[in-house]
């Protein structure tokens, strides 16, 4: 089997080398960074000359990419080459509409588009310990499921294709609601003066913890905020729960000011650190850092 992924970033990478290490098949890459190749391509992998060419050779395609346009100019790409037969899983975070309507695009074709993103950040993606969520054709799911474990630690069949987004954008409303009140919480300690170290071990280790929590005193209180889940992309996800809460009647009164925070720190120049970076919006307001 040869086995195409397109996205090679700081998720879609890891992803891709641990596949190589797990499976005995080709495998061939395409991404618009030259290193993020090199660094597969130095791994066994070979690099395709174009979209096309990858689409024309390959009899399984992964896609890791960062929004909804993106994964919709990939499939405009390969559409025109694809082999019926082929499978592909998009591992990105989309939007439901958006696969159901490539789905149908490649149903034509005679190609199975799934949606499987996955959850676990950086650290897991290198891990190879990802949780692995699909929607669409139980069969094809099954029959590549050795292939998909090579980087997951857990794989969960959701149900029909665009179910899987779902379950994902949801996971990224919590996280981020959390993380959102969490950086609100900690500000009050700042301000009142609380020992810090003292107050994120309380929580941590009383009812108020969470990832979301665990993520600010791993990186924001210690003053890094190098991305790991980019702050930009948490916007972009997390606007998309809210575009669901909009299409199924949800009341939204939660994520909506949590999405408020994050369009403000990008507006504040904090889009392209990592999303607990949220932090700072509240410390530039405040004229106060919290820190460890």
């Amino acid at each position: 089997m040869r086995i195409g992924f397109v996205g090679l970033g700081n998720m879609g990478g890891p992803m891709c080398r641990n596949m190589m290490k797990g499976v005995n098949h080709e495998v061939v890459v395409h991404d618009l960074n030259p290193e993020a190749v090199r660094a597969c391509t130095e791994a066994g992998a070979t690099a395709a000359e174009s979209l096309a060419a990858l689409a024309a050779s390959c009899d399984l395609i992964f896609t890791s990419l960062p929004t909804p346009k993106a994964v919709e100019a990939v499939v405009d790409g390969i559409a025109p080459n694809i082999r019926p037969g082929t499978a592909m899983f998009d591992l990105s975070t989309n939007a439901p509409a958006v696969v159901k309507r490539l789905h149908a695009i490649l149903a034509e074709k005679g190609v199975a588009l799934l949606d499987a993103p996955v959850t676990g950040g950086v650290v897991r993606a290198t891990d190879g310990t990802l949780v692995v969520m699909v929607g669409g054709e139980e069969a094809v799911f099954e029959q590549h499921r050795s292939i998909l474990a090579a980087f997951s630690g857990q794989l969960v069949h959701v149900g029909p294709v665009g179910s899987a987004s779902v379950a994902k954008l949801i996971n990224n409303m919590l996280l981020l609601c959390n993380s959102a009140a969490a950086a609100e919480g900690l500000m009050i300690g700042a301000k009142a003066g609380i020992d810090m170290g003292k107050l994120t071990a309380i929580i941590q280790n009383g009812s108020g913890d969470s990832a979301g929590m665990r993520g600010l005193a791993a990186r924001a209180l210690k003053g890094e905020f190098k991305a790991s889940f980019a702050l930009d992309l948490a916007y972009k996800d997390l606007g998309l729960a809210v575009d669901l809460e909009a299409e199924y009647g949800v009341p939204g009164l939660l994520a909506p000011q949590a999405l408020a925070l994050l369009r403000m720190a990008r507006g504040m120049g904090f889009g392209q650190l990592d999303t607990t970076a949220m932090l700072k919006v509240y410390e530039s307001i405040l004229g106060c850092e919290a820190r460890l």
